[in-house]
């Protein structure tokens, strides 16, 4: 009769924690709802127009045609997570409300939207790169995410939009890492809207700075202080400079095609010249880098890399490795020389 025992005591003692892992399992599973919610709420330009005077229930739906019950709901959990806030039937922005708003040029409304579309199309086919090891994004839509986004302009601009939302926060640091005095020429590949080179350019007025991205992108730069070329980096670039950044390019590429952009790199600088790799390397930061490696898979059929897989491809293609320096909590800048 005691292993009897014994068992019935066991499983008591597991019950509260086997009750805690289901609800944490029942949570998890529609923790989307959430992210969709206030992308739909972005969508719908609505903290925009909470700023611009549309804040009450009635306002909303009398100037949008909305009915009343399902933004009741979505105004609801705004509030209910520190989006809004509710004061006798009025509502204003909270700090997160208020860096959604299309028009706060300090906010992520583009990069919250970002995720919200194709992103997610390849996610629920993530089983299929699981399975074949390529992109379930380009098994769907039969050409490569980048390609998808040249055909069509509106969406091209919203990513880059989104990219330069993150990049204005990530790259802040930049030009006080490096001594860009000690180069005349300095050229951001693939750089989209230039919120890096154009940091660079405000410490370093002096020094020629250019950024290099495809001309359907180049021509929706309004950055005046920074020169603007128009190329694709699987080609050769038309210029040479004295110092190159290239800043999370690679990770978008499998080996190959990151091995063709630094040889075009290398090409592109002056002997002597220094190259500025900025990359997550996954062994250099306290973190797990599984879900966004799955995206780069599901996406591109590529992955994030160690700083020892970044370094060998570099070197695979002419440079040799000259050190590291830590730009934030997740991107360290590998510095090569030609």
């Amino acid at each position: 009769m005691r292993p009897e025992r014994e068992s019935n005591s066991k499983s008591k003692d597991e019950a509260p924690s086997r009750m805690k892992a289901k609800n944490e399992l029942k949570s998890m599973f529609t923790e989307h709802w959430k992210y969709l919610a206030v992308a739909t709420a972005c969508n719908l330009k609505l903290f925009d127009k909470v700023f611009e005077g549309q804040n009450s229930l009635e306002k909303l739906c009398e100037l949008n045609g909305w009915p009343s019950k399902p933004l009741i709901f979505l105004l609801t959990h705004l509030v209910q997570d520190q989006y809004l806030k509710l004061i006798s039937d009025s509502y204003t922005l909270c700090e997160k409300g208020d860096l959604l708003r299309e028009q706060n040029d300090d906010g992520l409304y583009h990069a919250c939207l970002n995720w919200s579309g194709e992103h997610l199309d390849a996610w629920r086919k993530l089983d299929y790169s699981i399975i074949s090891g390529d992109s379930a994004f380009e098994n769907q839509f039969q050409t490569s995410y980048f390609k998808y986004l040249e055909t069509d302009p509106t969406k091209l601009d919203h990513y880059h939009l989104a990219m330069y939302q993150y990049a204005t926060d990530d790259y802040q640091d930049l030009p006080d890492l490096i001594d860009f005095n000690a180069y005349q020429s300095i050229l951001d590949v693939g750089g989209g809207y230039g919120a890096a080179i154009a940091q660079i350019k405000k410490k370093y007025p002096e020094r020629e700075c250019i950024l290099f991205d495809l001309p359907e992108v180049i021509q929706n730069v309004s950055n005046t202080g920074i020169k603007k070329i128009g190329g694709d980096f699987f080609n050769e670039f038309p210029l040479q400079v004295n110092a190159m950044l290239l800043s999370r390019i690679l990770h978008d590429w499998d080996d190959d095609n990151c091995r063709l952009i630094l040889q075009n790199c290398f090409k592109a600088l002056y002997t002597g010249g220094t190259l500025f790799l900025i990359e997550n390397c996954t062994d250099l930061v306290q973190g797990d880098f599984s879900l966004l490696s799955l995206n780069m898979v599901a996406m591109c059929g590529s992955n994030e890399r160690t700083s020892h897989e970044f370094i060998q491809l570099c070197k695979q293609c002419g440079f040799s490795y000259h050190g590291q320096k830590k730009l934030n909590d997740l991107q360290t800048i590998l510095i090569f020389n030609k």
